[in-house]
Order: C-alpha cells, then structure tokens, then sequence
C-alpha cells in the first residue's frame, strides 16, 4: 500500500494527520467524505476521530453526521474574543498605502454609522477631513455601502426608516429607491464608490471586509481628493481596495 498522503502529500506526521482529519470534519459531516478530503486511510481517520469525539474536539450528531464539539467551540469562543481587527488590519493598511499613495480608512458597522478604526496617511501633503473614532452614516459613505449591500430589501427600508437619509452634502443619496439601485451595484461590482457624498471634494472606492462567518461588519476604504483623480482613476483603484480587504477578511476566518 503507499504512504498516506494529505490529499496525496507524504509521509504526513500524526499531528499533521490530526490536523487534517480537524480541518476536513468541520466542513465534511460525514466520515467518507472526511476520508475522502483528507487521502488518508479510512482506518486511520476512524482512530482519530474517535481521539477527537473523546477529547471533546468533535461530537457526533443523531444521524451519525460530525459536528464541532465542546472543546472546540469553546477555543473558538476565546479566539474571537481576543480578535483586534486593528492590529489584524495595519500591516495590509500599510502595504496598500505604498501601493495606491492614497489615505486608506477601515470601518466597523456600529449601529446606523460606520466607525473608523483605522486611519493611514500617504505621503501626500493633505490630509483627510476624518480622523479614528469619527462616526460617519452608512448611505453617504463608500464603508457604509460595502455594509449596506448586505443587507435585505427589507433591511434596507429599515435602515432608511430609521436615519432618514438625511444629506451630508448635494450629493448624498436621500431616497431609498436611489439607494436600493446603488446597493445592487455595489452587490455586483464587489465595490462601492463615494464621489463627494459624505463629504465634499473627496472621493472614494471601498470594498467589503467580513468576519469568520461571511457577514459583512467592516469596511476598507481608499480616499482621496477630487482634485487629484478622477471618478475614472479612483474606480481603477477598486481592485486594490478589494485585494486588500479580502486579505484582512482571510485573516479574520472567512473563507469565499
């Protein structure tokens, strides 16, 4: 017989067989498809889920499926209590600063608003009208319609409810037909744009950052002024922006 391989790979050790087995349950309810995910014999996958169903890492469901078990839910309880989207986030901030030489701001939803967390100069000699820690509405802003696209129809007549789209200048969104049509562009385009809306002469391309469950809570921006790109030059910025968020969103558990 060969050696087992992970997925073919050789001479797996048995904590890299372990982690394996871990890795392929928690997507892979049943024990073929487990064996079938990790290339390992079924002997073998069998020994170590039953290691994981005592120590709590796995439990079995009444239909036989696998789930995840105590132990593992607790450690994962604590890991995201102990996540900092802030420390997560700089280093990938300041990577695509270099890139674009642009202002770059990531965002929580916090309510109705949007929060910047993060705030990263470029070396250009104007700075941004915002600053961390600055509340800003979700319709006006680029960060705020990256959240808004997850939303439902009914979320986002909710939300319009709520705030009234009140205008921050000319040209905000302040009906919800309006925003309702940009929402499904962002939607499909994987970006959103903020062409003075929040505030004016400033420009922005944003794109959506979700945690470890695919939910949309953050957003990275990258800003600059009117004056010195055009809705044209900042759109072509778009992939970066979203290259950039799809790292931190990596980073917090997500996968596509």
């Amino acid at each position: 017989m060969p050696p087992e391989t992970p997925a073919t790979g050789e001479r797996a050790s048995a904590s890299e067989k372990t982690l394996l087995v871990l890795s392929a349950v928690l997507s892979h309810p049943r024990f073929t498809d487990v064996v079938e995910a990790t290339g390992l014999a079924k002997a073998t996958v069998h020994r170590i889920l039953s290691t994981l169903v005592d120590r709590g890492y796995v439990a079995v469901g009444p239909d036989g499926q696998y789930l995840p078990g105590p132990t593992i839910l607790s450690l994962a309880g604590r890991a995201l209590q102990q996540i900092d989207i802030s420390a997560i986030a700089q280093p990938i901030v300041d990577e695509l600063v270099a890139q674009v030489h642009c202002t770059v701001h990531v965002g929580v939803a916090n309510g109705d608003e949007i929060i910047y967390l993060i705030r990263a100069d470029s070396d250009k000699p104007y700075r941004m009208p915002s600053r961390v820690g600055l509340a800003i509405p979700m319709h006006s802003s680029g960060i705020g319609k990256v959240v808004l696209s997850g939303f439902t129809d009914e979320g986002l007549a909710r939300y319009a409810e709520r705030t009234g789209l009140a205008p921050r200048t000319e040209r905000t969104i302040t009906d919800l037909e309006t925003l309702r049509r940009v929402v499904a562009t962002v939607r499909e385009r994987g970006f959103a744009e903020d062409d003075g809306e929040n505030a004016p002469g400033v420009r922005c391309v944003a794109a959506p950052v979700r945690d470890h469950t695919g939910t949309i809570k953050y957003g990275l921006s990258i800003s600059t002024l009117g004056l010195e790109h055009t809705p044209e030059q900042v759109a072509a910025m778009a992939p970066y922006a979203v290259a950039a968020a799809d790292k931190i969103s990596a980073a917090l558990g997500h996968t596509p």
